[in-house]
């Protein structure tokens, strides 16, 4: 084999700049994979090692060998993807460089490992609408995680769980309908830690779970969405993919601890972890509470909903520096948080909301969000995606 000059290895460099990672988009990657003849981020480069046996990564600012670039130029994202990715279904989670480790890692390993999506018989574990197992669960009290079998149901259209493996009747039955799931590995202290969210009482409950094994936590993840993509497209059959995909599970626009004080101004500010979800504010004691203490919902600017950077001059009671006061038609909500980092970041997520037109059915949900008590009712179509 003959090295490449240094204009071709400019030019391979230039190549690798114009791609995206083939795994989660990110652009201008500077790895690739000899074997599999893609490139690939830094990041994703790191999970590629782990199948050592089926990829080969090498910088793409080393020095090259040009059977080597042939071999790329063979292959590409483009030819890779159409090989690798021909049969995956519209429902299965196609993660982007900002999602966890474990959902990158296993949609690396169901490509070209286990050839998941060039053989549909190898999707049964989530494509099947139904899928019993065990799954170690959080307790809401006293917070040990405890073994427990849950059953998902497309057919009775829902998860259940059962606190006894031969109890008849279960603990918790969640709608799909009201179904969201979410990887949350930092939160949970688990790298296969999932929070999934469902509507009980017209209030968000929250539940904690895991298994030791990453592929049957994906598959779980991945069940739940196929579960929830043909409850949309029975309710909605003149939707197409495109428009259902992106409703089949949601990730938190942002989360974190700030300061809070109540409704008068005059209480003390007490730290709180927030939960932005869509256009729900929730606030709880600790993060992996089951039930918000409380919601506040955000609506648009055409709607008079302002978010500023500061606290009024008189407040008084916090003890972070960094105020934020969020406007509304009916009274302002201050916070405040830890860092200016973090400031920065909550403002721009509330800035990020207010700025989108509300649209018609999201005009009920401001009404149902209003205080009524130490829990607001949450029931909002709009936020768990069945409108259109």
């Amino acid at each position: 084999t003959f090295c490449l000059t240094a204009d071709e290895t400019q030019c391979f460099w230039r190549c690798s700049q114009s791609a995206r990672c083939v795994t989660c988009s990110r652009q201008a990657p500077d790895w690739a994979s000899l074997t599999l003849g893609v490139f690939v981020c830094q990041a994703c480069s790191l999970l590629h090692r782990s199948i050592p046996h089926i990829s080969r990564v090498k910088s793409v600012q080393d020095t090259w060998d040009a059977s080597d670039v042939e071999l790329m130029a063979a292959m590409g994202n483009n030819a890779a993807k159409a090989k690798y990715e021909q049969k995956v279904p519209a429902f299965y989670y196609r993660p982007t460089h900002s999602d966890c480790k474990l959902l990158r890692e296993q949609w690396i390993r169901a490509k070209y490992e286990r050839n998941e999506f060039e053989f549909i018989e190898k999707q049964e574990p989530y494509s099947a609408g139904y899928r019993e197992g065990f799954l170690w669960k959080r307790g809401r009290d006293n917070g040990q995680f405890l073994s427990r079998k849950f059953i998902l149901s497309e057919r009775e259209g829902a998860l259940k769980y059962f606190n006894k493996q031969d109890a008849r009747d279960p603990k918790a039955v969640m709608k799909i309908e009201t179904l969201n799931a979410t990887f949350q590995p930092a939160k949970i202290g688990n790298p296969c830690g999932l929070q999934i969210t469902y509507l009980k009482d017209n209030s968000t409950r929250n539940i904690f779970v895991y298994h030791s094994d990453a592929k049957e936590m994906v598959d779980w993840f991945n069940a739940i969405r196929a579960a929830r993509f043909h409850y949309l497209q029975v309710a909605f059959p003149g939707a197409s993919d495109e428009e259902l995909v992106p409703k089949l599970t949601r990730n938190f626009m942002k989360e974190g601890f700030m300061e809070k004080t109540g409704p008068k101004h005059t209480e003390g500010f007490k730290k709180r972890w927030f939960t932005m979800d869509d256009r729900r504010l929730m606030y709880f004691k600790d993060p992996l509470d089951a039930y918000a203490r409380g919601e506040v919902f955000i609506g648009s600017k055409e709607n008079s909903y302002t978010v500023l950077s500061g606290l009024p001059p008189s407040t008084q009671g916090y003890h972070w520096n960094h105020g934020i006061t969020i406007v509304t038609p009916d009274r302002k909500f201050l916070f405040a948080c830890e860092t200016e980092a973090e400031q920065r970041d909550w403002i721009a997520a509330f800035q990020r909301v207010i700025n989108r037109p509300m649209r018609p059915q999201e005009y009920a949900g401001e009404e149902t969000h209003k205080p009524t008590g130490p829990l607001y009712s949450c029931f909002v179509f709009s936020v768990y995606g069945f409108m259109f």
